[in-house]
């Protein structure tokens, strides 16, 4: 297996003179230019003292500069903690502190609230956006900055050529980068990655939806997480691809703006992003009375799909040839209608802790519902004694897998079989073919009264197909099932429907609801919320915020 940093390192050379990194409506560099933005902080870090293995934070926003520092202290071969900047600032601190990194590349806004005191080991901080000084403790930061150009020019007196990159980046089993998976300062879990899982998991995207230098694709997850950075960053630009960062929160009418303009050859987000494409812009028309009309005119369904589908790839930029879904499962209605509509849609599987991927299947083969099957250099069991029929933990082991939790043995111990196989907590089943199915989380399982497990996420599936239901989570309310609601209120409104007609609607969506379902699993009341969850970074609501 090849080192994804080698694979960067020839998509450099290959590609000098052609974009590699652009802010979406912003600052753009080639990959000429990115070497250098590399090498003038590769000159920073050694006017400072970076060795081997230490460590270097980056919290902030995705943009083009957080993807040449993450590449600068990668190559440098050190060791990358993203931090999500959704984190609050005490918690970027805490993790900071608890990472051991020299130094930290952060934003003005996010440095503001923050104690460099209290980051004891912490040298400097950088802002990221333009390699200024935040913070220098004994001045040798400010000093190297200050002389970068006079610093640059000496080692470089007619600047950096082709020849001249040449990389460290150590074995493959060497740490790589250290992952926190939540903003908590009680028991940081920091997973800790080496380059034999980045390299894998960038191997098998180019295997199995290989890219041509020079395509283009937008980024629009957080790159502090795993999934974002692997297969929107790392992934693309070292096969030569174009990455354009979205830089904010990816709504629909933002989205479908840059991928128009972009043209990606393929689109890779959160099942929450595409349901609200499908729901927000093709379900209210399938459902015109005149359209269900002409649905039944035999030979005019599929002229109808094939018409939207054309328009829709046409939205997403008229290249998209895969589109790819993660981080949990795409709602029933709008899974059926991506597949009446024939999308080359999949949804893959994975965690951080896998750097990520553990499961994927192309979408030629792809099986509703499912979530792929397991990808190559990895293996996966159902900890169970009937494996396709009766649920078990999914438990996975293989090169993708990480190496512990960072400074937290007792983690690492609890999440590792005494045969060594990681356990996910997700629960499932796998069929003949391979496909991998989740029925929930192993932490989120309900047990009835009488000893039958319940999965929410299964009754929530059902729950959000329902009229003027935006999204729900099912709780344990003293050994009763309640669904916690949060209408649509925005459409609710358009169609009149509100205060005492929307508790009828959801009261009737309850019966509806319950005659889907056994007994031991239906629910005895709805509470309407006003707000939306709090959500993770995949966009999958915080359950334990709730339970």
């Amino acid at each position: 297996m090849i080192h994804f940093l080698e694979r960067f390192e020839e998509a450099v050379k290959k590609n000098w003179s052609q974009y590699g990194l652009s802010n979406f409506k912003g600052e753009s560099f080639t990959f000429g230019e990115i070497a250098t933005e590399i090498e003038k902080l590769h000159i920073i870090f050694r006017e400072n003292g970076v060795k081997k293995g230490d460590k270097i934070a980056l919290c902030s926003k995705n943009n083009a500069r957080w993807c040449i520092a993450f590449f600068a202290v990668t190559s440098y071969d050190g060791v990358a903690v993203p931090i999500l900047n959704d984190f609050m600032p005490e918690s970027v601190q805490s993790l900071t502190d608890h990472s051991e990194s020299v130094l930290l590349f952060t934003e003005k806004s996010i440095f503001s609230q923050m104690d460099p005191e209290k980051m004891p080991l912490v040298n400097g901080i950088i802002n990221v956006e333009d390699t200024t000084v935040l913070f220098s403790r004994d001045g040798k930061l400010t000093k190297s900055i200050e002389n970068l150009d006079s610093l640059f020019e000496k080692d470089h007196p007619n600047g950096l050529k082709i020849d001249d990159v040449k990389y460290n980046y150590g074995s493959l089993d060497d740490l790589t980068l250290i992952s926190y998976t939540s903003g908590t300062t009680s028991s940081p879990k920091g997973v800790m990655l080496s380059a034999r899982s980045i390299s894998s998991n960038r191997e098998f995207a180019v295997d199995s939806i290989p890219v041509e230098p020079g395509e283009t694709i937008v980024s629009m997850l957080p790159l502090a997480h795993m999934y974002g950075l692997a297969f929107e960053l790392i992934y693309p630009i070292s096969s030569g691809c174009h990455v354009f960062l979205l830089g904010k929160p990816p709504t629909p009418a933002l989205l479908l703006q840059a991928l128009a303009e972009v043209k990606p050859y393929i689109v890779i987000t959160v099942p929450l992003v595409l349901e609200k494409i499908i729901k927000g812009k093709v379900i209210p028309t399938i459902e015109k009375p005149l359209f269900k009309v002409l649905l039944a005119i035999p030979g005019i369904k599929n002229i109808l799909y094939s018409t939207i589908n054309k328009k829709l790839m046409a939205a997403f930029g008229g290249n998209v040839r895969k589109i790819v879904a993660g981080g949990a499962a795409i709602a029933e209605n709008a899974e059926m209608v991506m597949k009446k509509l024939k999308l080359p849609y999949t949804v893959g599987y994975g965690m951080t802790e896998c750097g990520p991927l553990i499961g994927y299947r192309d979408p030629s083969t792809f099986k509703a519902r499912s979530c792929g099957e397991t990808v190559h250099r990895m293996e996966v069991r159902i900890d169970s004694k009937d494996p396709q029929n009766i649920v078990g933990e999914i438990q996975a082991r293989g090169d993708n897998v990480m190496l512990g939790y960072y400074k937290n043995p007792d983690a690492t111990s609890a999440t590792f079989t005494d045969d060594g196989w990681l356990k996910t907590g997700d629960l499932g089943v796998v069929d003949n073919d391979g496909n991998i199915f989740i029925k929930g989380r192993s932490k989120s399982m309900i047990l009835s009264a009488n000893g039958q497990n319940i999965y929410p996420e299964e009754i929530e599936d059902k729950l959000n197909n329902l009229p003027l239901v935006a999204e729900s989570i099912v709780v344990d309310r003293e050994k009763k099932l309640v669904a916690l609601v949060v209408p649509d209120y925005e459409k609710a409104a358009a169609e009149s429907i509100e205060g005492d007609s929307l508790v009828k609607l959801m009261e009737e969506n309850r019966n509806k609801l319950n005659d889907m379902l056994p007994i031991y699993s239906r629910i005895t009341k709805f509470e309407l919320r006003e707000e939306a969850f709090e959500k993770t970074p995949k966009r999958s609501i915080k359950r334990f915020m709730y339970s």
